[in-house]
């Protein structure tokens, strides 16, 4: 007889973001014609950049002729985008990372999710919170998490690292030693950044007790600051001891297209054992690669007009960020990030708590944002909000919420 994964009946209610889209739904079939802002979901909304576009257009016309069609991608990826990304995106900065230590994919939330089936069913798993609820749903839905407390809001088996404001929502190192470390900087959902220093220090922690950092960089185009760190393999030995995920979908507006990849030293081992090879053989098995069209569009990202446009991109967003963090303080909220990322982390007034404050915006604003308490149980009286949205659209949310 066949039975279900009961790890999937631990999982806490629906995914965050789609309680906020089905709460969003209710109210919009509740409110004919009313005008939402959509700050909510980290979304992008500017089109794919025009020398990205053309890359595109060209991809297209070789699959369509037969001296020029591509089917299945090589394992790996195709070997001139994983060229471009160890050019620009590490040797660029002095990072010895080699080209088949890129492993290509369709975003770093898949990755992030999946690379927790290469390590031991028993591993103890070192979490942030907040933070991205990725890290912990694939984690319960693998048995790692034991059971839920409705009372500390967290799985038995998780070990929780609070970020907070006493801590400038870094994380301090844990009590009990971690098997698997989620770090994620510039943070999601906090949208602070860490220091080189402060980074070094966790490589230093993983390195000391035999742990693996599991980095997530998606949001590291953002950084404004050049004395933070991009890439955690800017640490002495991180080669070592860390895993990192990079997304297209933020940095050059690939959401739609999908496209991302995990970079793996072959220094890393495990009792001997080579991780590369292990996700090498995860990925060769369980997936078929990127398609060739959106590869060619990874490439272009990387050339002088690709990358002068998508800069701009960034910029755009981040001018929507400063003006959201200046305008929210000015209005008397406490409020961080929006420096070196695309998310204004607010506390919320009056004592509201997170899904309180998302209805009061909602119903009372046309403002979505999402509750921090979604991204764990220290996200309580926070709430987030993004700067993906149109500059137009920002100023116009601020003036609503000024007149809660």
């Amino acid at each position: 007889m066949a039975t279900i994964n009961e790890n999937y009946l631990k999982l806490q209610g629906s995914y965050l973001f789609q309680t906020v889209a089905r709460k969003v739904h209710e109210f919009e079939s509740n409110n004919q014609g009313a005008r939402l802002i959509k700050l909510g979901i980290g979304d992008v909304t500017q089109p794919i950049a025009p020398a990205i576009t053309a890359a595109l257009h060209r991809a297209v016309d070789e699959m369509g002729a037969a001296e020029t069609f591509h089917g299945y991608a090589p394992d790996l990826g195709y070997e001139f985008l994983r060229n471009a990304i160890v050019e620009n995106e590490y040797r660029k900065r002095g990072i010895d990372i080699e080209p088949d230590e890129i492993f290509i994919s369709d975003g770093a939330k898949s990755d992030c999710s999946n690379i927790q089936e290469i390590f031991d069913h028993n591993s103890l798993v070192a979490v942030c919170d907040p933070v991205y609820p990725v890290y912990v749903d694939s984690n319960v839905m693998a048995g790692r998490a034991g059971n839920f407390s409705e009372e500390t809001k967290h799985y038995s088996r998780l070990i929780y690292l609070p970020c907070t404001e006493d801590n400038g929502f870094i994380p301090d190192f844990p009590k009990i030693k971690p098997d698997l470390i989620y770090l994620c900087f510039p943070n999601n959902p906090t949208g602070v950044a860490i220091t080189k220093d402060r980074l070094q220090e966790w490589v230093d922690y993983a390195l000391k007790n035999d742990a693996v950092i599991l980095y997530d960089a998606a949001y590291e185009a953002y950084i404004n600051d050049d004395q933070l760190p991009h890439s955690i393999y800017e640490c002495s030995g991180a080669e070592y001891c860390a895993i990192e995920f990079r997304s297209f979908s933020k940095n050059a507006g690939f959401t739609g297209l999908r496209l991302g990849y995990t970079v793996i030293s072959k220094k890393l081992k495990l009792h001997g054992e080579s991780v590369h090879s292990m996700w090498a053989r995860r990925h060769g098995t369980k997936y078929n690669g990127a398609p060739y069209i959106v590869q060619r569009a990874g490439e272009a990202v990387y050339t002088p007009e690709g990358s002068r446009q998508i800069k701009e991109q960034i910029a755009t967003y981040m001018k929507n960020a400063q003006y959201l963090k200046s305008a929210l303080a000015g209005a008397g909220y406490t409020v961080y990030g929006g420096e070196n990322a695309p998310y204004i982390w607010l506390k919320t007034p009056r004592g509201l708590s997170s899904w309180e404050f998302f209805d009061l915006l909602l119903n009372n604003a046309g403002v979505v944002g999402t509750p921090g308490s979604g991204f764990g149980s220290h996200g309580e009286g926070f709430f987030r909000l993004t700067a993906f949205g149109t500059y137009e659209n920002s100023r116009e949310a601020i003036a609503r919420i000024k007149c809660l």
